[in-house]
């Protein structure tokens, strides 16, 4: 009985009454660690292709020309995105954008840099050189490059010797993995190493804090 009267007291209550007719909730705020699908800026893109690259989730962005005149831009596919704001934390032109992606980062000065490495299995290799051919930073730094992928400038970034594939000047790969897609055996593999550094602030007073 004591506890229907206790009750019946709680619920003439004005307060009560008011919130239980007229129920409101209060407002949503986006978490600061929040990433977002990334939209475009407005910026000028160089195409440097940066951020195509870094993306681990295969056809999530694409950088083309759109518009007229045509402009180069980063095109999202949000059906293929995990938003893990890898394109946006290394677009040098902040041409992307992602929640507070750019205002965390210029504040723990902070920026991203990657790199790419080559493996050749010299087990499964043929040395046929279709990687060496392939490859288009090689054709346009050897311009006589013969079909065998046979080593006519030092200044590629693989080549055929002694019957082997073997990866000269790594630094030099975009990371198109064009090698990988023409071997015939599957024996190179390009990998990516991404590396966070600090010590960088990004002289914009749009993204200062």
């Amino acid at each position: 009985m004591r506890f229907i009267i206790n009750y019946l007291q709680l619920i003439i209550k004005k307060e009560w009454l008011q919130s239980f007719f007229n129920p409101k909730t209060a407002p949503l705020e986006t978490p600061y660690h929040t990433r977002i699908v990334p939209e475009i800026t407005g910026r000028a893109c160089t195409h440097c292709y940066l951020c195509q690259m870094v993306c681990p989730a295969p056809g999530a962005i694409e950088v083309i020309k759109t518009g007229k005149p045509a402009v180069w831009n980063p095109k999202i596919y949000p059906g293929h995105c995990i938003r893990c704001g890898l394109c946006v934390e290394i677009c040098p032109e902040i041409v992307l954008e992602s929640g507070r992606i750019f205002r965390k980062i210029t504040k723990s000065e902070t920026w991203m840099d990657f790199t790419f490495h080559i493996q050749v299995n010299p087990v499964t290799c043929l040395g046929c050189g279709s990687c060496a051919v392939a490859c288009p930073v090689n054709r346009q730094t050897d311009l006589v490059l013969t079909s065998k992928g046979t080593i006519t400038s030092g200044d590629i970034i693989l080549g055929v010797e002694n019957g082997i594939s073997h990866v000269f000047h790594e630094e030099k790969c975009t990371g198109c993995r064009t090698c990988e897609e023409h071997c015939p055996t599957q024996s190179i593999r390009v990998s990516r190493s991404l590396v966070m550094n600090q010590g960088y602030i990004y002289e914009d007073d749009d993204y200062e804090e």
